[in-house]
């Protein structure tokens, strides 16, 4: 009968003892306790340490830090009906423990998702040259796009960024013949340039020049120093400028007669 006694009393300190304990709980810094009570929604706790009592009370955790969500790769069609492959990088956290946990059942599987179709929704809006050399602009549009949806679910999407976008062999090399016809087609206008500027500066020189014989003397005995610091079989009479002025002088007195 004692033993008895004295295990009924072991028994009456033990159990409540045991629920104190388990009614302790820890939350570190960066996590939340959402309370239901009686499974309706109580409160938000945390951090630090907090009381949920067993069988009245249930917590369910939220993790507040940055999550990086690695987008599977999508086939897009591209505006102007190009084939790619798009992959990307998102970052979010919950910043509403409540919402997260009440709104949506689970916010990292609709995050993913919806970050998917978002992928292709937006990506398919451009062409291929677009995606290419305008991939902030992209990232801005799918950030933008995520944090308004995810908002309601007490979702915060700070950064979204394209990892990879993938070209057939074929597309490879029609990009890589347009850069060439390109980069030819500038070398054309430079060269074109150059021609137009010389023939510019060497009008101007001619005019110069007819202004006095004796420059165009001096211009002519150079050419001739040139031309005789080139090692071949070229033979070069000079004359004299004054002589061919004389001859055209005369010849256009002939024709008047």
């Amino acid at each position: 009968m004692n033993e008895l006694l004295s295990y009924s009393w072991t028994l009456t300190v033990l159990i409540p003892v045991l629920i104190v304990f388990s009614s302790l709980k820890i939350l570190r810094e960066y996590e939340r306790g959402v309370i239901f009570l009686l499974g309706r929604f109580w409160k938000v706790k945390g951090p630090g340490l907090i009381i949920v009592l067993p069988g009245i009370m249930q917590m369910v955790r939220v993790d507040l830090r940055i999550r990086v969500l690695d987008v599977p790769e999508q086939d897009v069609i591209s505006r102007d009906n190009v084939s790619v492959k798009v992959n990307a990088v998102v970052y979010f956290r919950a910043v509403d423990a409540e919402r997260a946990i009440i709104q949506v059942e689970d916010f990292l599987q609709a995050t993913t998702q919806l970050a998917q179709t978002t992928l292709r929704s937006v990506a398919g809006q451009h062409e291929l040259d677009e995606m290419l050399a305008s991939r902030d602009r992209l990232n801005s549009d799918i950030q933008r796009i995520l944090d308004e949806q995810t908002e309601a679910w007490g979702i915060k999407v700070s950064n979204v960024e394209l990892k990879h976008i993938d070209l057939d062999e074929r597309m490879i090399r029609a990009i890589a013949k347009q850069a060439e016809a390109e980069r030819l087609r500038r070398a054309k206008v430079i060269d074109a340039q150059g021609e137009s500027q010389a023939a510019e500066k060497f009008l101007e020189a001619a005019g110069i020049l007819s202004q006095n014989d004796q420059a165009m003397q001096l211009r002519y005995l150079t050419t001739l120093q040139t031309i005789a610091s080139d090692r071949s079989n070229t033979i070069v009479f000079p004359m004299p400028m004054e002589l061919i002025g004389r001859l055209s002088l005369k010849g256009s007195a002939g024709e008047e007669k």
